[in-house]
C-alpha cells in the first residue's frame, strides 16, 4: 500500500508547529506559571503599594503570556519568507519501506526505523526524526489519504511511537 500527496506549508501550520512544541515543554509551562504568578502579586498588592507596582505586575503577566505566541508567529512567516524548501510545494510518498519526500529534484528518504514518532492532532500529522526536528503535514491538505498514512504507521512503528487522534 501506497500513499501519496502533496503539502504546501504556511505561516499557520509552521506557527502551530511551533506552540505544540513550546507548550508542551517545561519554558511553555513555566511562561504560563510567570504568568499567573504576576497577576496574583497583581492582585496582592492592590490597594497596599503603589500603584504602579500593581501596573507592572499586571504588565510582566501579559508580557509573559503574549510574548511567546507572538513571536513564535512572527518567525513562522519570517521562515517560510526566507527558507526555500518549506515555502514551496513538497510531495510525499509513503510506502512500507519509507517516507520519501520529494520537492523539484531533491529528495530523501526516511525509513521507518528512523522514525522517532508519529503524532496526530485537530490540525496537523507531525512525523519526528527527532525529539526536536518534524515533518509537519496539515491533516486539511492530507484530505482522504489520513486513512492510509494511519494504517502504515500503525503497521511500521512500534505502538509507544504512534499517536493518532
Amino acid at each position: 500500500m501506497n500513499v501519496s500527496f502533496d503539502v504546501k506549508l504556511q505561516a499557520k501550520d509552521l506557527f502551530r508547529f511551533n506552540i505544540y512544541q513550546t507548550y508542551s515543554s517545561l519554558h511553555g509551562w513555566i511562561s504560563i506559571i510567570l504568568a499567573i504568578l504576576a497577576w496574583v502579586m497583581a492582585g496582592v498588592t492592590f490597594g497596599q503599594a503603589e500603584v504602579m507596582y500593581t501596573i507592572l505586575y499586571i504588565a510582566c503577566g501579559l508580557l509573559f503570556l503574549f510574548y511567546v505566541p507572538v513571536s513564535l508567529w512572527l518567525r513562522a512567516k519570517a521562515t517560510l519568507k526566507t527558507n526555500e524548501v518549506l515555502a514551496n510545494t513538497l510531495h510525499y510518498e509513503v510506502t512500507e519501506e519509507c517516507i520519501r519526500v520529494t520537492q523539484g529534484e531533491q529528495d530523501g528518504e526516511l525509513p521507518w526505523d528512523m522514525i522517532y514518532k508519529m503524532v496526530s492532532n485537530k490540525h496537523q500529522i507531525l512525523i519526528y526524526s527527532n525529539r526536536i526536528n518534524a515533518y509537519i503535514i496539515p491533516r486539511e491538505q492530507l484530505g482522504e489519504n489520513y486513512e492510509g498514512l494511519r494504517e502504515i504507521a500503525e503497521k511500521k512503528l512500534e505502538k509507544y511511537r504512534v499517536k493518532f487522534r
